[in-house]
């Protein structure tokens, strides 16, 4: 049986141009700390990599900092500045803020936005924040390549990302910073990092990172997330003619191109998941860091869901390979498996 892949807000596909980029790094012998012409190579990919993946962030060389993904980051940006945020954060971001501000229409409201930290985008409804001015810290993991962003007007102070979650490699990720911003390491020892992240480079997942961000971007200018946009309409309209009640996270709201959220009343997130397995597709519950955990996800209670309907949610996440073909057959099983379940319709 083949499977359709549909969790792409939980990990992406390893583009090609990482692959190849991961294949020329894994050649290289020296470490990047060293002196002799083997090390000075390996440090070369590394800056060359730092430089890419600032121009596609839009931020400068010397802001970029190259950590082991975005959990990391949030600790390093986050741990011991108390900032406020609201609840629809991920537990990376969650674990170091005060869950104080409240969310209105699906929009956070923030009061100070120099000691509040609100994401770009939510990983569990694709719902996109308007980013204030002067915000302390944003988590773009989930909307860079997917929506505009660029760091050079953002204004916002430190912002992170994850390679996995736009075609890199698992296991890095990068916090951007203003050069010469005073940070208290978390990891210390050789100082590398410019001095925030000790620690010899991951220098395959870094040249990797970078190829999967210029592509990414790439994709973004020439309108290929456009396209998936259309196809998550089309799904969410198969799902409405084929079942009534279906609830659509964020429907009304600025999204994700590629993020469907949607709940069905009586009918667990859990069961869907599995049900949807069996026949071949991959989806989610919600965050791949929240799914299975006794704790339920606090991001659906945020914006007003009863707990009740929150845990009848499932996640769709298309990707740029994702074809009509795929959403079709995806909405036509999914209804056979909810009139199946007897779920009300």
């Amino acid at each position: 049986m083949s499977r359709i892949y549909l969790d792409h807000n939980a990990t992406t596909p390893l583009r090609a141009e990482a692959r190849a980029a991961m294949v020329v790094a894994m050649d290289v012998v020296g470490n990047p700390s060293s002196v002799h012409a083997e090390g000075r190579r390996a440090k070369g990919i590394v800056e060359d990599a730092r430089r890419d993946l600032a121009e596609a962030v839009g931020a400068g060389e010397a802001d970029v900092v190259f950590v082991s993904g975005a959990t990391e980051a949030a600790a390093l940006a986050l741990a011991g500045r108390g900032l406020q945020a609201s609840g629809l954060e991920h537990a990376a971001v969650a674990a170091w803020v005060e869950p104080v501000l409240s969310v209105a229409d699906g929009a956070v409201q923030v009061k100070d936005p120099a000691r509040s930290a609100v994401q770009l985008a939510n990983s569990e409804t694709g719902v996109v924040q308007d980013l204030p001015e002067g915000l302390a810290v944003s988590d773009i993991t989930q909307g860079f390549g997917r929506v505009p962003f660029s760091y050079a007007w953002a204004g916002v102070e430190m912002v992170f990302l994850s390679a996995h979650k736009f075609g890199g490699p698992k296991g890095v990720g990068a916090l951007v910073i203003p050069r010469g911003h005073d940070l208290a390491a978390q990891i210390k020892g050789g100082g590398q990092e410019m001095g925030r992240r000790s620690g010899t480079e991951n220098i395959i997942g870094i040249a990797g990172m970078a190829a999967a961000a210029k592509a990414a971007q790439r994709d973004l200018a020439d309108g290929r997330w456009d396209r998936v946009a259309e196809l998550r309409n089309i799904l969410e309209k198969a799902i409405e003619a084929g079942s009534n009640g279906t609830i659509f996270v964020g429907k009304d709201m600025p999204r994700l191109p590629n993020t469907s959220c949607m709940i069905a009343p009586g009918w667990k997130g859990e069961t869907q998941v599995m049900a949807m397995d069996l026949a071949g597709f991959a989806v989610s519950a919600g965050s791949a860091c929240s799914s299975g955990k006794v704790k339920a996800s606090p991001v659906l209670p945020a914006l007003g869901i009863s707990e009740a309907d929150a845990g009848c949610a499932l996640r769709v996440s298309l990707g740029v390979e994702t074809t009509l073909q795929d959403v079709e057959q995806f909405a036509q099983a999914w209804t056979a498996k909810r009139m199946k379940a007897r779920v009300p319709a």
